[in-house]
């Protein structure tokens, strides 16, 4: 699985950072309220944590917790030198806005890559810290495509945290991006001609193997709970794989994108740490190429 691989490396050079600067890269997790998926992927993400060496933190708040208190929880990590990253889980309780949050973290330590900071460095073609999911996709994609030059590619879903930052990622390596979303007229025939699909909709069986054209790449990033005729839960993408044996590549839900995603997180975790001890600030990270697989 490709994902080990980057966890691998990333151990061994968190172990590297160690013997350099004397202390392990941190990362902080704070989980608001009990929401079972939620406590499920924090779970994930401090395992994978400890499985590389890098430090883990977990701020578990109550669901009560005021807007307030939680920007007062982030104010104290990005003040913490010995802070690297900060990872607010998502979804919030509804009496806390989550942009006002996540706008708080410091953008040298937003390993989620959502604040604004790090979205206009993607936008320019350069990067602060790039999102996971979007980054996971690029590799899993690079790690079987040779030249994106010219290519077509559609991503079907417009959100800020999957859709638009992996059109970004796709246009940087000079394909030719189509994003769609909920309103998109005939999307089947937007996506027949596509030589990369990219899902992201939130929409189990959304995409049909008639709508994709043979020798094209599917990288599907939902994750749907749905139960079956016999009555048993289970977890299904937003394509339908039995039907894209004609595809050259497919991502399987569940395990496909997911763990990429957090090995993402980690990698981002162990740049963020090597940008604090290079001395860099949240507002001079430099401008440097978007990181490619390898």
């Amino acid at each position: 699985m490709m994902a080990d691989g980057i966890l691998d490396t990333v151990r061994r050079d968190v172990a590297a950072f160690r013997a350099r600067c004397g202390i392990a890269p941190a990362l902080a997790v704070i989980l608001v309220g009990d929401d079972p998926a939620s406590h499920v992927y924090v779970s994930r993400k401090l395992k994978a944590s400890k499985r590389v060496g890098i430090a883990s933190i977990e701020r578990h708040l109550p669901s009560e917790t005021t807007q307030d208190a939680l920007l007062a929880e982030i104010d104290a990590l990005n003040i913490d030198p010995s802070v690297h990253g900060i990872l607010v889980q998502l979804p919030l309780p509804r009496h806390i806005d989550a942009a006002v949050v996540l706008d708080r973290i410091c953008p040298s330590k937003d390993v989620d890559g959502f604040h604004p900071v790090n979205v206009g460095r993607l936008s320019t073609g350069t990067q602060g810290l790039i999102p996971c999911t979007p980054l996971g996709c690029l590799l899993l994609l690079e790690s079987v495509v040779q030249d994106f030059c010219g290519l077509k590619a559609v991503v079907i879903g417009k959100s800020n945290i999957v859709g638009k930052p992996v059109a970004l990622l796709l246009l940087e390596r000079e394909c030719t991006v189509t994003v769609t979303h909920i309103n998109t007229r005939d999307l089947p025939s937007i996506v027949s001609i596509a030589d990369i699909v990219i899902v992201a909709a939130g929409s189990p069986g959304l995409v049909r193997g008639g709508w994709v054209k043979p020798g094209a790449i599917v990288i599907d990033i939902g994750i749907n709970k749905v139960v079956d005729k016999d009555g048993r839960s289970m977890i299904v993408g937003d394509a339908v794989t039995s039907e894209l044996e004609h595809a050259a590549a497919v991502t399987p839900v569940p395990g496909g994108v997911g763990p990429m995603t957090i090995a993402c997180l980690l990698s981002n975790t162990l740049r963020a740490a090597n940008m604090m001890t290079a001395g860099r600030s949240p507002d001079a990270q430099g401008a440097q190429p978007i990181p490619r697989a390898g």
